[in-house]
């Protein structure tokens, strides 16, 4: 790592950023002799893409696109639940925690 006054770097800042981007070199930059800051190239991170970012991530069990259960078994379902709302003399449903 190469040291160099502020005001020597205050003259080739450009150069010398162009300098830490390409070789990857870094710079300590001093001020009356004392170590102030440190020029050093960005950390460059991989891109990943927002598709395929989870890829490997989860699996697959199965047929994903058929429905979870039968037609027969939502059909009597459905059924269930028709008769139920129609039964007469049906108790209400309490809450839970509420009081009679």
């Amino acid at each position: 790592m190469k040291t160099m006054g502020a005001g020597e770097f205050k003259a080739r800042c450009l150069e010398l950023m162009d300098r830490v981007a390409e070789r990857s070199e870094s710079f300590v930059i001093t001020k009356r002799g004392k170590p102030v800051a440190r020029l050093v190239p960005v950390e460059k991170k991989a891109r990943t893409s927002l598709l395929g970012a989870l890829r490997g991530q989860a699996q697959e069990n199965g047929d994903i696109v058929s429905p979870a259960v039968s037609r027969e078994a939502w059909e009597s379902a459905q059924e269930w639940d028709q008769l139920n709302r129609e039964a007469p003399g049906r108790k209400s449903r309490r809450k839970v925690g509420s009081r009679r």
